[in-house]
């Protein structure tokens, strides 16, 4: 909950990517709170009233992935909500004339999405959710200790480019609309 907060106001793409993070970590609990405040919330160095927030937090978070059907694989609905914003937003960022540098970095990436995308079989995944779903693989990977293709390591550095150009500009218009009436996020 405190990393969250934390990273949901300062970088969208990283709240994200720590989101899926977690909803792998109380996986991992087998989506037992008690478990997860053993293992996770406990090390937390917080007074009293914060550890019962960040219960209270998992706790919600835990009866959601049950609700939702998430409990072995897939992502939280208000995780899909971000991929859903920063999906709308790119599309509205390749529209508009005013953004050309965020086109030029697309077109850039748009390779590498391609071929992503070809590999990921049969649950084909939007671009900018393509572009998470290799992120979060390679920080997986590295966590794993496991080496990367030079190939890889390629297409994750023009990715990561890429999702903080628009994590970015998904920030500046949480701050301003970067967007006025007249060119409407479809």
């Amino acid at each position: 909950m405190l990393i969250a907060n934390k990273k949901r106001k300062e970088n969208i793409a990283e709240y994200l990517l720590y989101m899926w993070q977690v909803e792998d970590l109380i996986r991992a609990n087998g989506c037992d709170i008690d478990c997860v405040e053993r293992n996770i919330i406990d090390r937390f160095e917080v007074d009293a009233d914060t550890h019962a927030q960040i219960k209270d937090w998992y706790e919600s978070l835990i009866k959601m992935m049950e609700m939702e059907g998430k409990k072995q694989q897939g992502h939280l609905q208000i995780n899909k909500n971000v991929i859903i914003r920063l999906n709308d937003l790119h599309n509205a960022l390749l529209d508009s004339p005013k953004f050309p540098e965020y086109r030029a970095e697309y077109y850039k990436t748009l390779p590498f999405i391609v071929e992503l995308r070809a590999k990921s079989g049969d649950t084909p995944a939007g671009e900018i959710e393509t572009c998470f779903n290799a992120l979060y693989g390679t920080l997986m990977l590295r966590l794993q200790h496991r080496e990367l293709s030079k190939g890889t390591l390629e297409a994750v550095k023009r990715i990561s480019h890429f999702i903080a150009k628009l994590s970015t500009l998904y920030m500046q218009d949480e701050q301003k609309p970067i967007f006025g009436n007249d060119d409407e996020i479809v």
